[in-house]
């Protein structure tokens, strides 16, 4: 009798041990996995701040509601409405993550534009600088070919730029240029040298001694002379054009020898930079 009496008593004590621990509820567990992932984000604080004080409120509920023994379904429900504030704060999570990657997106094409543009500019600059020092090496050399052709002696006409070459002389009736002609034609070489695009046209004249016909040849003759001693010194004959004019356009008076020897003359016709003559400037009589 007594021995029953005891075994009824340890059964009694261990179901009511067993009727007072806390039961596990599955709804639970998740919540507490969610939750700790949440307040481990580092950017829970700054990105979802309200969903984690939520979804920590709901939590302790629901352990309060396990611990007190209330009915599983009140736990269950703290449980499910701190899981889902918790999955609403890491959507806010992921939200913020997108608009930072948005922005340094921005700030990359913003970066690559400004880069992009500081090289546009500067090519620009460049581009400037070197139209600039081209401009300025064409107005140099401009200047140059003008102090060359001054020191020709080279006059500007409604031809063009004209040299007499005065000391090239030729004796009656020969085409032979003396030996006074080398200075001049060895400059008028350097010129054409130094300026690959100039062309010309070498004009013959002759002093008004004998027949028209043979004076236009002779002068021709005379103006292939000084066309040959260029060429002699390295002048593309590609260059040159050549025409005898005769006695028809002479400089000074006939009737003494002084005038026919300066009508004895070649004149020269500089062509422009793009090896252009002038109008008025051509093989055909002027």
């Amino acid at each position: 009798m007594k021995t029953n009496t005891l075994v009824a008593i340890a059964t009694f004590a261990l179901f009511t041990a067993c009727a007072s621990a806390p039961k596990r509820v599955a709804e639970l567990d998740d919540a507490h996995v969610k939750v700790t992932a949440l307040s481990n984000d580092p950017l829970a604080q700054q990105a979802a701040s309200r969903e984690l004080a939520a979804a920590r409120s709901n939590l302790e509920q629901a352990d309060a509601a396990l611990k007190k023994g209330e009915p599983q379904t009140d736990v269950a429900h703290f449980a499910y409405l701190a899981t889902r504030n918790a999955e609403i704060g890491e959507a806010r999570i992921d939200e913020f993550k997108a608009r930072d990657e948005v922005k340094k997106a921005e700030g990359e094409r913003n970066r690559v534009l400004l880069e992009a543009r500081t090289r546009e500019a500067e090519g620009a600059k460049q581009q400037v600088a070197a139209a600039e020092a081209t401009a300025e090496m064409k107005t140099e050399e401009a200047e140059s070919a003008r102090r060359e052709l001054a020191e020709l002696q080279a006059k500007k006409t409604d031809r063009g730029m004209v040299m007499t070459l005065g000391d090239v002389l030729f004796d009656t009736n020969a085409a032979t240029l003396k030996p006074g002609a080398a200075s001049t034609i060895d400059r008028l070489a350097k010129y054409l040298d130094e300026n690959a695009d100039t062309r010309l046209l070498i004009e013959g004249h002759t002093d008004s001694t004998g027949s028209e016909a043979y004076n236009e040849e002779l002068s021709r003759r005379r103006a292939q002379a000084v066309a040959d001693e260029l060429v002699s010194r390295g002048v593309a004959s590609t260059r040159l054009e050549v025409i005898g004019r005769g006695e028809g356009y002479p400089v000074a008076d006939n009737s003494s020898s002084g005038g026919r020897q300066q009508n004895r003359r070649v004149e020269i016709v500089f062509s422009n930079e793009s090896g252009k003559f002038q109008q008025g400037a051509s093989t055909e009589t002027p």
